[in-house]
This record gives structure tokens, C-alpha cells and sequence, in this order.
């Protein structure tokens, strides 16, 4: 009898011991921890400056409406390839153009319409104010979206550089969180982040023939002017508290 109590007795303490080190074990694996945010906002240069040329022909055939089109736009990209530009096309269609008659009440075909559309860009400010000059006036030539916006490599450069800031903004805010239980933060467990880049300019369509210069991509002088990039960073961070 008293060595099967012994036994038992044993065996409970076993299990006492497993109990205990499982327990360390669980609150090793599940540390004390906190969760915080964590901001950094900046701005970029914007460092470059675009627009989107595009040539409309209409002709009753469709091989005259594209031929027409493309010899138009060959005589500017051979201008633009003389500058130090940045050319990519961006639309190329060929549609028959309807209008609604009034008086019929039917659509009346006025032919085939071609479109060709090209962006333009460039590092100097003057080099798009020379081409919108150069076009001035040109008939089927009208442009649109000119704008101004930061470069990739500008923007990647700093978005990596918010992002640590970002980082250290919320070991900060973890810090001040566990000193009021006169903790410090340890290492960094896992953490999530997203990026925004808000370089809205309001879009300028502008008619050759008219060049019309709009309040928003012009100032007084006649030059294209627009504001920074503002460029944010948050990340969601969890420590261990220590």
C-alpha cells in the first residue's frame, strides 16, 4: 500500500514538474507585448514635368484618316526627338464619329475620326512651356493632363527613409506606453506598414489652338508652378515588454 502511495506520489510530482515547465515554456512563447502606430509624413520635389500631346484627324475614308494622323504626329515626334524628352504613346484608335441629327432624329456619320496620343516628359520646366509654344496654333494638335509630379527614384528614396522614421516614431509611443508600468519595450515582433503619395494636380486640357493658360498649372508669368509632393508613412508595430 505505501508503495503504491509513494508511486502516486511520484507520479504527481512529475506531473507538477511538466506542469511548471510547460507554463514557462507558454509564457515564453507568448510575451508581454504592445501594439501602437506609428507616423512620419514628408514631402518630395517634384521633379518632373509631363504632358500628353495629341493629334485628331476626320476624313471620310479611314486609310486617309489614319494617313493623315500619322504624318501629323511623325512631324512632332521628329521635333520632340531633338529635345531632351521622354516619348511614349499613349493612344492610337480609328472610329467612325457619329452626331445625332435633330430634325432626322438619327445619328448622321461625319466620318472617320483617328486619334493618336503621346506623352511627353521632361526634367526642365521650359522644355514643355517650348513644346506647348512650338504647337501653338497647329491645327488637329491639342493637348491634355499637363502636370507635375516627383520621379520614382525620388519617391522610392523617400519612402524608405519615412519608413524607419515611422519605425522609431512608434518605439516611442510603445516606450511611453510600458514606462507607466515601469516596463521597456524589447524587441520588435512584427510589424505592417502602407505608403501614400497624394500628388494630385488638377488636370489642365489645354487647346492648341487657343492655348489657354488655367490659373492652376500657371502662375502670373506664364510659368508651370506646382506644389510638393506630400508623401506619409504608417506602420503598425507590436514589441515585447520586458
Amino acid at each position: 500500500m505505501k508503495k503504491t502511495l509513494v508511486w502516486i506520489g511520484s507520479v504527481i510530482g512529475v506531473a507538477a514538474v511538466m506542469a511548471l515547465a510547460f507554463g514557462a515554456m507558454e509564457r515564453h512563447q507568448n510575451p508581454d507585448v504592445v501594439a501602437v502606430n506609428g507616423i512620419c509624413n514628408t514631402s518630395v520635389e517634384k521633379d518632373k514635368t509631363a504632358i500628353t500631346l495629341r493629334v485628331t484627324t476626320l476624313a471620310q475614308v479611314a486609310s486617309e484618316s489614319m494617313r493623315n494622323a500619322t504624318a501629323q504626329m511623325a512631324q512632332i515626334t521628329d521635333y520632340l526627338k531633338t529635345l531632351p524628352v521622354k516619348m511614349q504613346t499613349t493612344r492610337f484608335s480609328s472610329y467612325e464619329k457619329t452626331e445625332w441629327d435633330h430634325e432626322t432624329q438619327k445619328s448622321v456619320s461625319q466620318g472617320i475620326e483617328t486619334t493618336i496620343a503621346v506623352e511627353v516628359s521632361a526634367d526642365n520646366i521650359s522644355t514643355i512651356e517650348n513644346i506647348l509654344e512650338k504647337f501653338a496654333g497647329n491645327s488637329n494638335v491639342y493637348s491634355e493632363n499637363l502636370r507635375m509630379y516627383s520621379s520614382p527614384e525620388k519617391l522610392t528614396a523617400a519612402q524608405e527613409k519615412c519608413l524607419g522614421e515611422a519605425v522609431e516614431n512608434a518605439r516611442v509611443r510603445a516606450n511611453a506606453l510600458a514606462s507607466g508600468d515601469g516596463k521597456k519595450v524589447g524587441k520588435m515582433l512584427s510589424v505592417a506598414y502602407g505608403t501614400n503619395a497624394n500628388e494630385m494636380v488638377a488636370p489642365t486640357n489645354l487647346r492648341m489652338a487657343k492655348v489657354a493658360m488655367t490659373e492652376s498649372a500657371f502662375d502670373a508669368g506664364g510659368s508651370i508652378v506646382a506644389t510638393d509632393t506630400d508623401v506619409s508613412v504608417s506602420v503598425h508595430a507590436v514589441f515585447e515588454i520586458r
